[in-house]
């Protein structure tokens, strides 16, 4: 378990910077889009396209991966908006509740924290669950969330709308394109290949840092009444969920697929167990402001589920491990 935690206190560490700069001012908040620029279109690109071009394709093109992962997302997304659809969360709200509650932080922590502690080939069925959540769990999340219907757009409208924001999101094209350089064994020219390794080696301390920013914002926000205030059993009760009950769900029905023949290591499901047990994607605070959704509730569970995943993260590596 030390063992562990000298591993996992330094991803952790980095996220609490960040909250403390943002927090205490020393990271202006407008520069904190910045950094989410830099991460987004830069740094986590060229982060997965390396990872994707040192994975074997057989590992990015794993069906049973997929399909298990996939399973478990729609059914922790039906889940979280059947306990929490009443009252004041309508389907806009109990959605992005159900996004926050399925989608973990595979790309800003999970990457880099399971490479570092399962070595590199747990790459490749991590960034297997990011093209599931980034293109079918967010999908589906946003058009469930347009069945309030207040400002008229359909759900059909809402999943075309966020393929399309899909499309233009560069982790997807990364992957792809390292996918595809594995396939071929392409080789980039040296010196772009030590631009792209400056950059990927960037990636993971600059989207700690900056989740913990983001964080520190809406809690700047909330204080500030920008948010109005809510409750916690708004909040703990979809943080507990995220982490103890996404990571179960994984690891039961990994092991009936197994059992029923599937053909998938005990190594992927180890992946997979341990990535579903990683803190909520910081992301879904973005979108969730963008679709006029309970923003602070959303940054709320982010942030509960995040400062718990040191502790139950670090006992799911010792139970999996």
């Amino acid at each position: 378990m030390l063992h562990i935690l000298i591993i996992t206190f330094p991803f952790f560490a980095l996220v609490l910077c960040g909250f403390i700069a943002a927090h205490r001012g020393m990271l202006p908040m407008p520069a904190i889009p910045g950094l989410n620029a830099f991460v987004l279109f830069f740094a986590l690109p060229c982060m997965l396209y390396r990872f994707g071009a040192s994975t074997p394709i057989a590992q990015l093109l794993d069906p049973s991966v997929a399909l298990t992962y996939l399973l478990c997302a729609l059914i922790m997304v039906g889940f979280v908006v059947a306990v929490t659809l009443h009252g004041r969360i309508g389907w806009n709200d109990a959605s992005f509740g159900a996004l926050v509650g399925a989608f973990p932080n595979t790309g800003f922590m999970g990457v880099p924290l399971l490479v570092a502690l399962l070595g590199p080939k747990a790459a490749g069925p991590a960034i297997v669950t990011i093209l599931v959540d980034m293109v079918i769990t967010t999908s589906l999340c946003i058009a469930l969330s347009r069945l309030d219907g207040h400002d008229g757009a359909s759900a059909g409208r809402a999943a075309k709308n966020a393929l399309k924001g899909v499309a233009a999101n560069p982790m997807p094209w990364s992957i792809l394109l390292g996918a595809l350089a594995s396939a071929v064994q392409l080789e980039l020219p040296k010196p772009v290949e030590q631009t792209v390794g400056l950059l990927a080696d960037a990636a993971s301390p600059v989207a700690l840092f900056t989740i913990g920013a983001v964080l520190a914002r809406s809690q700047i926000m909330a204080r500030s009444g920008e948010a109005h205030p809510v409750h916690w059993l708004e909040v703990v009760p979809v943080a507990a969920i995220k982490l103890f009950l996404h990571p179960l769900l994984v690891l039961l029905v990994g092991a009936g697929a197994v059992q029923l023949g599937v053909p998938m290591d005990r190594f992927a499901l180890t992946v997979l167990v341990l990535l579903a047990a990683l803190p909520s994607a910081s992301n879904v605070s973005l979108l969730a402001e963008r679709f006029d959704a309970d923003n602070g509730r959303i940054a709320r569970i982010i942030l509960v589920s995040t400062a718990a995943a040191f502790f139950t993260f670090s006992g799911a590596v010792a139970l999996m491990t």
